[in-house]
């Protein structure tokens, strides 16, 4: 492994209709993992939804935005209390690489890499379909993650409408036109 430059929290396109971000959590990469893989943990940052741990292995993912802080922030015009969302497992190697695929919007992978007592966290979101979604991808992985971090460390996470409202705006200033 090289030396890396401090983490930057925005992700950034990596390759066209590519979003890459990364957080660094505390370790072990088996406790990270669990945040990847269990649903009782995954509802506390991202999404609730069963999984067996298998290629091929269809599950649901289910959002309640408005449960992951308190408060929840205004949420903004167009988002619903829940959003549904069928995915499958494309590649599995527990505990470092979770890939699924995203329901309308490309696939995921989770890779997991440790470093000393903490893990590398890196979200690589593909084939983003246009810059609408990249937008509204990139803050929606942005502020997950700082939930995730925040759970993961014991800290308290902003509001996440708030949150992703202010992201929103950032990616779009960010992110090519």
């Amino acid at each position: 492994m090289t030396e890396r430059a401090p983490l930057d929290d925005y992700g950034e396109l990596t390759a066209p209709a590519t979003l890459t971000i990364q957080r660094l959590l505390p370790g072990p990469i088996e406790r990270v993992w669990a945040y990847l893989t269990e649903s009782d943990l995954r509802r506390q940052w991202l999404a609730a939804g069963e999984m067996a741990l298998q290629v091929g292995a269809p599950f649901e993912l289910v959002w309640r935005n408005d449960d992951l802080t308190d408060p929840p922030g205004q949420r903004p015009p167009g988002f619903g209390a829940e959003h549904r969302m069928q995915s499958r497992i494309t590649e599995l190697d527990p505990p470092r690489k979770l890939t699924i695929a995203w329901e309308g919007s490309g696939d995921v992978s989770f890779e997991l890499e440790p470093q000393g007592n903490e893990v590398l966290l890196t979200v690589i979101h593909r084939r983003l379909p246009n810059r609408p979604t990249l937008l509204g991808v990139g803050a929606g992985w942005h502020m997950h993650l700082d939930v995730l971090v925040a759970r993961a460390t014991g800290t308290e996470p902003v509001p996440f409408w708030d949150g992703l409202s202010r992201l929103r705006q950032e990616y779009d200033r960010r992110m090519p036109a």
